[in-house]
C-alpha cells in the first residue's frame, strides 16, 4: 500500500489549538533524552553527556539586540567596517579569526527583523545574493561545503551566516560545523585576511 505524507497527516489528526510553551514544558521536562552523540562521527567531544534541566517558559520572548533599529550594531556600523557592500546588502565577518577557513555574514542594508518582513523585491534578490556569496566563499579553494544558516535569537537585524567547511574533513560535516568553528584553533591572521580578500574579489 502506498504510504506518504498525505497518509500520515490528515485534517482530522491536526490539533485545532497549538501546544503552548507551558504544555510543552510539562510534557518534556521529565522526559528529556540524551541522543547517542558518541556514535556520531561529527560530534566534536569525547565523554559522557547528559541534558541540562529544561527551564520553564518565560513570561515573554526576551528582547533581541537592536530591536526596531535602536542600538542596532548593523545599522550603526559604517560601510568601511564591512568587507563588501552594495546598494542593498553588506557582508561582515567575525571580529577575530575563526577556526573555519571562512565565516561571513550577509545582511540587508535596511533593518528587517525576520525573513517574512522583507519587501518582495528584496526577498527576490536574497536568493541571488545567497548564491553569489556561497560561490565567493567556495572560490577560496579547498572548501568542501558552505553551510548557509540563519539564527534569529541574537541580533534582530536580519542576517545569514556562511560557514565554510574545509574539504576532505568529513568529521566536520553537518550543522555541528558551527561547534567545530569554536573547537578548531583560530586561523593565522594573515591566512584569514587572504581568504576574506578572495571572497571580496569574487563578489566584485
Amino acid at each position: 500500500m502506498r504510504r506518504g505524507f498525505d497518509t500520515l497527516i490528515s485534517p482530522t489528526s491536526i490539533a485545532s489549538v497549538p501546544e503552548t510553551p507551558e504544555e510543552l514544558y510539562e510534557r518534556a521536562k521529565d522526559a528529556l533524552r540524551a541522543p547517542p552523540v558518541e556514535e556520531w562521527e561529527t560530534w566534536p567531544f569525547d565523554g559522557e553527556l547528559r541534558p541540562k534541566a529544561l527551564l520553564p517558559p518565560s513570561e515573554a520572548e526576551p528582547p533581541r539586540h537592536g530591536e526596531g533599529g535602536v542600538g542596532c550594531w548593523a545599522c550603526d556600523t559604517a560601510d568601511d567596517e564591512f568587507i563588501w557592500t552594495s546598494e542593498r546588502w553588506r557582508l561582515s565577518t567575525t571580529r577575530e579569526p575563526p577556526g573555519l577557513p571562512v565565516v561571513v555574514i550577509l545582511l540587508p542594508r535596511a533593518h528587517y527583523a525576520d525573513p517574512g518582513d522583507l519587501p518582495e523585491e528584496v526577498a527576490a534578490e536574497l536568493g541571488i545574493m545567497i548564491s553569489r556569496v556561497e560561490r565567493a566563499v567556495r572560490s577560496v579553494g579547498e572548501i568542501g561545503r558552505v553551510h548557509v544558516c540563519r539564527w534569529g535569537d541574537g541580533s534582530e537585524h536580519l542576517h545569514w551566516w556562511f560557514l565554510a567547511r574545509p574539504a576532505r574533513l568529513p568529521q566536520l560535516k553537518t550543522n555541528l560545523v558551527a561547534i567545530w568553528d569554536d573547537v578548531l584553533p583560530p586561523l593565522p591572521e594573515g591566512l584569514w585576511r587572504e581568504n576574506l580578500a578572495a571572497v571580496t574579489k569574487a563578489l566584485g
